[in-house]
């Protein structure tokens, strides 16, 4: 093609996709956009790893998109931006898969299956759908390093979470502890409080509830409670859950609370009772009306009961009365049954006292302990003690109890029936949906045992598991914690310091959660996952926690030497060997790691504890363990992008060996400053870091060296005092601090006569480090992180944890928490609704960016978006579209032309006032943008790019300016043209590059192949634009800002009145309200006339008796600035004269008086409406109102016809497709409407067809004449020609 800019006869933006995919993999562009940044600083970016055992859907580009944006702006900001992507492989999620895919439950692993291979299919499951991950992650232009991955299965990833770990147990943040905890029977395992609190976890269900009556044993203690009753006497309690009622051991009632005694009868049974519960709550259950009734008179089954108020007592009466038990299923072991009292009672549903299950509920378990009230707990076949529902969610099976603890504790013919039953139906998947539940049996048990008094559906909010969507149940579990309330106060305080988008999420989701945090519970129940790192003796009396494989292979010695175990299973595994093949020789996994034997101070042996750890935790140690910290440092990228290892950790090749010689002589004899120090920084003395002595870093020894920390300890002898050795340490320190190290130096004398200020200051400079500084920039923390709002409680809470107890830092400076993607109807997506949306497809068929951009600007990123894939049509035809058919016009006619950008820069001085405009308003957008994408914004950003080449851009520049492009000479003014059109579509490229990488980059492609004014030929490899203020015109703007209302309001009352816009009309009327509107609107009103095909303009400064109008409250701000004041302002306002709108206009304010108030009202209070005046129409709008003159002369008809000529003729020229220089012939038939008009505006038709001649004839009879139709029932003939040269 030479040097002409590339043209094209369609918009296919599916294939551009394709076609720049093509060209950034030839020119490895992702790479370049990292290693032309080297030196530059970093910003730090985390990939929130997804998991590849399900397929990616519609929401992930959304996801992704958002990623992207501020990773490609960001690097044309000039930053070094490493994207890692990686995989999260370990959880529930992929436990049940393969369970669901081998037919099998929890219970057949170890039995039916090994834990080894059960561990092998979930390896491989994980990973199922990499490849479809990949291919989305490149087809939709998602720019994240695939090449190199972190796996969260990893042993070096599991290494550096142990390393975690070990950090957070050395600061006593890590304990074992029994408590109550959410576990889910359909999973297997317990829950932390963050997975609970999952969006969508907590729902609505409708249970069967159960008011119980528990009989109160009488004795001295309950004595007074039998004054005056002839019955026996109830303890009222309310609960959703019956199925807790076998293991009710105490009822709690508030100290403080007043209750009373109801003498009636059981709504059931239709025996004489008297209840107890709370004064506050027994009008809900008790009909003033029946107050009066005839105790006599009742007959069981009515439905109006009678009732008497016996007396009245307080919460402390009550406590120590005891009472039988209500389900005589199983005996408990200790004290139970007795009324206790408990601050957390309230009175607001229920009865005031609550039924205590201690082994089903956490306040019911610490208010039972608190009064030595025992738990209901059963022994099972192995001697365990456990609660009465087993962990599959069934009361206990009688067969799977200890026989002798049966024989003393169970009634059996009262359990049997129970015995094994699921207490929730959701837990058997025997059961059909209408079967009925434990809790309506236990119902009917208690109405016919006369210990119900009132049975119900109930509709109440209960937790469901987050992966199996099936209930959660209480449960006493043998856990251990990580004890975040600890650090909750730094953790709300950190938090306070991020940006979150949208604020809200942090202040209110996130920063309500850590208000109310509580501590972490770490363990889970299950094989595939990272196992808990520690060690424990049988008693529980010893423990280790191990921190790394060094430290776990340095115990295995041990433990051999002592006889525990026979071999190494690690035989092999190289201690600072890095490489993957090294550390698949050390399989952290079970059942691997479930082997290993230590031995304890005191010589026991100690065995590792069973759990493994929440899943959560992996993806929260992610920024420290996708780089393999503090055992490697970052992967750096040298020039060309090829990876290379990190110089600090190992010698240089050539001199490897002479180092490890030196350095073994220096261990075997160090100075006596050096022993001494040592001693203090060896086994972790040092406030837990790890130090290593006489260490090789690429070139030199170092004393001592703390590489989580990257910081040298050096000691001096009296030798470096000595000038040239000074100049020595001097370069061997840049070097080092180069390499990213911090280095401190002490002489000999300090170390032995201050230990204690050189430890101090050895610490404080270690505590001001931060986690991972170092050559090519910090890993930590991230300048910005994006998820999903369902992370809030997940990944965010975990990265945030952790960071705060690691190194009290945030873990993220910048985060969006992105909203759902829903359907078109607000529901959500799902492949059993058929509303899914395949991406795939989708991006087949559109290409990517209308639909990045659709869903960018569609809504904010934390806003839920109602996909519509109309909506990417619309994207894809009116901005895409715009855009492609502004490019294509200017190349059309550069081409032409010859515009190469090859002149000299025409100054902005010399450029037409609407060049200077454009490039103004240009500066302006390149600022909104900017700021938006600081500001991550995104939406605000697309959306203003979009304006800017549809209103501004194409539908006014380019409108305006088109005869300039036309023809004539090759002059300033044409080059001025060029020069700004060229420079907005340039500019364009750079600021939709992040949003829409593929359309921008051939768009900036096209334009600089050509002109060569950038040497990069991807948009992003170039520097994001840069603002020159100077050229904003602020008054410029606001002037052409009026021209375009002004022209969309006539316009408007064109359409009103079917008027076509080549019809001329003779006048528009202006009322003009003060002197600088006028001059503004003088200064833009020719734009305006030729814009609207209006003749001329006349101004009005006194409208009465021409425009007539009306005032119509506004009660969007009327509302909130005076409230009840509204509808009488209002009213007001409907009665102002034309005299008082007039003054209103002009002064921008007007007071009115509402009684005894004066209030003053704003433009913004009021609309402005106008009424139309005969032979006219108006249109008001804000500030502005304008007065169509809609008389069409015959002048005007004729001027009018000739237009449409001219249009219907530069049409046939382009299905001619005749170049834009062709000259043409023109013959049109005659007709009567059209003939005088063609011969009058002759010289004009021909001038703007390019025609050289113009006849009218009688007959047209060539099969090339095309029939057009010039006005309603105005049909003719045209015959185009094109003349040869």
């Amino acid at each position: 093609m030479g040097n002409r800019f590339q043209e094209y006869k369609q918009l296919d933006l599916s294939q551009i996709n394709k076609d720049v995919l093509n060209r950034w993999e030839e020119d490895d562009t992702f790479h370049k956009s990292i290693s032309t940044r080297e030196g530059r600083p970093t910003f730090v970016f985390y990939e929130g790893p997804p998991s590849a055992n399900g397929m990616p859907g519609i929401h992930h580009v959304m996801a992704r998109a958002i990623k992207d944006i501020f990773c490609r702006y960001k690097t044309m900001k000039g930053f070094r931006v490493h994207r890692k992507a990686g995989w999260d492989t370990h959880g529930l999620p992929v436990e049940l898969s393969v369970e669901k895919a081998l037919n099998i439950t929890k219970e057949d692993i170890g039995k039916k299956i090994s834990v080894e291979e059960y561990n092998q299919s979930c390896r491989t499951e994980v990973m199922k759908y990499t490849r479809e991950w990949e291919d989305l992650t490149r087809i939709m232009g998602y720019w994240v390093n695939m090449d190199d991955p972190y796996v969260t299965f990893d042993n070096r990833y599991i290494e550096t979470v142990w390393w975690l770990l070990k950090k957070i147990y050395s600061k006593g943040l890590l304990y074992k502890g029994y408590s109550i905890q959410p576990y889910s029977p359909a999973a297997g395992t317990g829950l932390s409080s963050h997975e609970l609190n999952q969006p969508g976890c907590y729902r609505d269900v409708k249970d069967t509830t159960a008011i119980a009556q528990f009989k109160t044993i009488r004795n001295g203690k309950s004595e007074f409670l039998f004054e005056g009753t002839d019955t026996d006497v109830y303890f009222l309690a309310w609960t959703t859950t019956p199925w807790t009622l076998p293991s009710n051991t105490a009822l709690c009632v508030g100290p403080g609370i007043k209750y009373v005694k109801i003498k009636t009868f059981n709504p059931y049974t239709g025996i004489p009772v008297t209840v107890i519960l709370a004064k506050d709550l027994f009008p809900v259950y008790f009909n003033s009306k029946n107050e009066d009734l005839s105790f006599e008179e009742y007959k069981p089954g009515d439905k109006k009961i009678p009732y008497k108020v016996l007396n009245e007592y307080s919460g402390k009466d009550l406590a120590g009365v005891q009472y039988e038990q209500l389900i005589e299923w199983v005996k408990p072991k200790g004290k139970a049954f007795e009324v206790i009292t408990g601050d957390f009672v309230t009175i607001e549903d229920g009865t005031g006292i609550v039924h205590i299950a201690p082994t089903f509920g956490a306040d019911d378990d610490r208010v039972a302990k608190q009064n030595g009230i025992s738990p209901l707990i059963v022994e099972d076949s192995e001697g365990k003690t456990q609660a009465l529902v087993d962990k599959k969610g069934r009361f206990y099976p009688t067969k799977e109890l200890d026989s002798a603890f049966v024989e003393k504790y169970v009634n059996t013919e009262k359990y049997h029936d129970f015995a094994g039953r699921s207490v929730k139906n959701e837990y058997d998947d025997k059961l059909e949906d209408d079967a009925p539940t434990v809790d309506v049996d236990i119902a009917i048990m208690l109405k016919q045992e006369n210990k119900a008094f009132k049975i119900e559906k109930h509709t109440h909010s209960y937790p469901h598991c987050w992966r199996t969507d099936k209930p959660v149940l209480y449960y006493p579990l043998d856990s251990w914690f990580i004890k975040t309330t600890a650090v909750k106060d730094k953790m709300v305080e950190l938090n306070n310091t991020i940006n979150w988008k949208p604020k809200s999420t942090g202040t209110g989701r996130f920063g309500n959660w850590l208000e109310n945090l509580v501590d972490w519970n770490l363990s889970r129940s299950r094989f595939w996952g990272t196992p808990l790192p520690i060690w424990r003796t049988e008693d529980g009396s010893e423990e280790i926690c191990i921190g790394s494989t060094e430290e776990l292979m340095a115990e295995i010695k041990k433990a051999m030497a002592a006889g525990f175990m026979d071999e190494n299973p690690y035989e092999g595994f190289e201690v600072g060997n890095n490489t993957k093949e090294n550390y698949d020789k050390a399989d952290l996994h079970k059942p691997y790691v479930d082997k290993i034997i230590l031995i304890s101070a005191s010589g026991q042996k100690m065995f590792r504890e069973p759990d493994l750890i929440d899943v959560w935790f992996d993806s929260g140690a992610m920024p420290f363990a996708q780089r393999h910290y503090p055992f490697e440092s970052p992967h750096l990228l040298s020039q060309g992008g090829e990876r290379r290892t990190p110089k600090w950790q190992t010698a240089r090749d050539s001199s490897n060996g002479l180092l490890k010689e030196l350095a073994k002589k220096q261990k075997e004899n160090p100075t006596e400053a050096e022993v001494f120090l040592w001693q203090n920084l060896k086994n972790k003395n040092l406030a837990g870091y790890k130090f290593r002595q006489q260490h090789i870093i690429d070139q030199f020894i170092a004393d001592f060296v703390c590489l989580e920390k990257q910081l040298i300890v050096e000691i001096d002898g009296g030798y470096h005092s000595l000038p040239e050795v000074k100049i020595s340490d001097k370069q061997r320190t840049e070097i080092l601090e180069e390499l990213g190290f911090a280095i401190i130096r002490f002489t000999n004398e300090e170390v032995i006569n201050n230990t204690e200020g050189v430890l101090n200051k050895i610490t404080s400079v270690l505590n001001s480090l931060p986690f991972g500084e170092g050559r090519g920039g910090a890993l930590f923390p991230a300048d910005f992180i994006a998820e999903g709002v369902d992370q809030t409680r997940g990944w965010f809470f975990t990265l945030h944890a952790i960071a705060t107890m690691i190194g009290e830092s945030v873990a993220f400076k910048n985060i969006i928490s992105n909203g759902l993607v829903l359907d078109s109807a607000g529901n959500k997506m799902s492949k059993r609704l058929g509303n899914a949306v395949d991406p795939f497809s989708t991006i087949e068929k559109y290409g990517s960016d209308p639909l990045r951009w659709y869903m960018i600007t569609n809504a904010q990123p934390w806003d839920n978006l109602k996909f519509d894939i109309s909506g990417v049509e619309e994207v894809k035809r009116k901005f895409f579209g715009t855009l492609y058919n502004t490019y294509n016009f200017f190349a059309l006619y550069a081409n032409v032309d010859g515009f190469t950008y090859s002149e000299e820069e025409i100054s902005m001085e010399q450029r037409p006032e609407i060049d200077r405009w454009v490039i103004s308003l240009l500066n302006s957008l390149l600022k909104e943008v900017g700021e938006s994408y600081e500001n991550y914004e995104p939406t605000r950003a697309g959306r203003a790019i979009s304006e800017f080449v549809s209103e501004n851009l194409s539908n006014w520049f380019v409108r305006l300016s088109r005869k300039r492009y036309w023809g004539g000479e090759y002059s300033s003014d044409k080059i001025s043209a060029y020069q700004t059109l060229y420079t907005c579509l340039t500019t364009v490229a750079k600021l939709m590059a992040p949003i829409a990488p593929f359309y921008a980059d051939l768009l900036f492609a096209d334009l600089n192949k050509i002109t060569q004014k950038e040497t990069d030929q991807s948009v992003h490899l170039v520097d994001f634009p840069a603002l020159n203020e100077d050229l904003i015109d602020k008054d410029l703007e606001e002037k052409m800002a009026i021209a375009q209302k002004a022209s969309s309001m006539i316009l408007a009352l064109r359409r009103k009145e079917k008027l076509k816009v080549r019809q001329p009309l003779a006048k528009i009327m202006m009322p003009v309200l003060n002197p600088p509107f006028r001059e503004q609107f003088d200064a833009i009103k020719n734009i305006v006339l030729s814009e609207v095909n209006v003749k001329e303009v006349e101004y009005l400064t006194d409208t009465a008796g021409i425009i007539k109008k009306k005032l119509k409250p506004n009660f969007k701000t009327l509302g909130p600035k005076f409230g009840k004041l509204m509808k009488l302002i209002a009213g007001e306002v409907t009665r102002f004269s034309q005299s008082d709108i007039s003054i209103f206009e002009k002064t921008g304010t007007y007071n009115i008086s509402i009684g005894e108030e004066n209030i003053e009202l704003s433009l913004e209070d009021v609309e402005i409406q106008t009424e139309d005046i005969p032979g006219w129409t108006v249109a008001s709008e804000g500030q502005m109102t304008i007065a169509l003159d809609i008389n069409i002369t015959e002048e005007l008809k004729q001027e009018g016809i000739a237009r449409e000529f001219v249009n219907k003729i530069q049409n046939l020229r382009k299905e001619n497709n005749f170049e834009v220089t062709d000259r043409i012939s023109l013959t049109i038939l005659k007709q009567d409407k059209i003939n005088d008009a063609v011969l009058i505006q002759k010289d004009y038709i021909c001038t703007q067809t390019l025609a050289a001649g113009l006849q009218l004839v009688d007959n047209l009879t060539d099969d090339k004449a095309k029939e057009v139709e010039i006005d309603a029932e105005v049909n003719t003939k045209i015959l185009v020609e094109k003349l040869k040269n």
